[in-house]
């Protein structure tokens, strides 16, 4: 029943510790493969490296909750958020032409 689940590559659940500037502050996060895999097709549907793509989103949350207690979960439901099929692919990008524009 589980095959499809539990007979995946291990590289994709994997752990992979990548070095991040936030804010001038060099830190580190550790996410498995497949989330660094689908944060670079976000970063890349938002036309920006993954590093500024980084920075900007914990820019943006931490003026609108005042504090990140997670950053590495909140990566990885960006992720979950960007694979749902409810997901809204046009309003990522229309954000994205709006912030290259300003």
């Amino acid at each position: 029943m589980c095959n499809v689940f539990a007979g995946q590559d291990p590289a994709n659940y994997a752990y992979e510790t990548r070095s991040i500037r936030l804010m001038g502050h060099v830190t580190s996060v550790r996410l498995e493969s497949k989330f660094w895999v689908i944060l670079e097709q976000i970063s890349a549907a938002q036309d920006m490296p993954m590093s500024k793509f980084l920075s900007l989103l914990y820019e943006e949350a931490l003026e609108i909750h005042g504090e990140i207690s997670n950053f590495a979960s909140l990566l990885r439901c960006c992720c979950l958020n960007f694979l749902d099929t409810e997901f809204e692919h046009e309003r990522l990008q229309s954000e994205a032409l709006e912030a290259a524009v300003a």
